[in-house]
C-alpha cells in the first residue's frame, strides 16, 4: 500500500512543478490561482511522502518520488509547455524510468 501512496506523492509532486510552470505563464487572478494550487500540492505531496517513508526505506522512497516527479515534470514539459523532445532527452527519461522500476524490484 505504501507504494502506491509514493506513487501518489510522486504525481502530486508533478503537479506542484506544474502549477510552477503555469505561475510563469500568467498574472493577477489567475496567478494566484496556481500559487494556490501550487501550496495544496506541495502539502500533499510531502505528506504522503512522510506517510510512504514509515515503512519504505528513506534513500529508495526519496529517489523514487523525486524520479516519478522529474519523469513527469518533464512530460509535462513537452505536452504542455512545448518544450523539446529530441532523442537525447527522451533517452535518458528513458533510463531514468527504468532505475525507478528497479529501485521496486530491489527494495524489500
Amino acid at each position: 500500500m505504501n507504494w502506491i501512496i509514493l506513487i501518489i506523492a510522486g504525481l502530486f509532486e508533478v503537479g506542484f512543478t506544474s502549477c510552477l510552470g503555469k505561475i510563469k505563464e500568467t498574472s493577477g487572478n489567475e496567478m494566484y490561482g496556481w500559487a494556490i494550487g501550487f501550496l495544496i500540492s506541495l502539502s500533499i505531496s510531502m505528506a504522503l511522502l512522510i506517510k510512504a517513508t514509515q515503512t519504505l526505506p528513506i534513500g529508495t522512497a526519496y529517489a523514487v518520488w523525486t524520479g516519478i516527479g522529474a519523469v513527469g515534470t518533464v512530460l509535462m514539459g513537452i505536452f504542455v509547455f512545448n518544450e523539446p523532445a529530441n532523442f537525447w532527452r527522451v533517452f535518458f527519461i528513458s533510463t531514468l524510468i527504468v532505475s525507478i522500476i528497479g529501485l521496486k524490484f530491489v527494495s524489500h
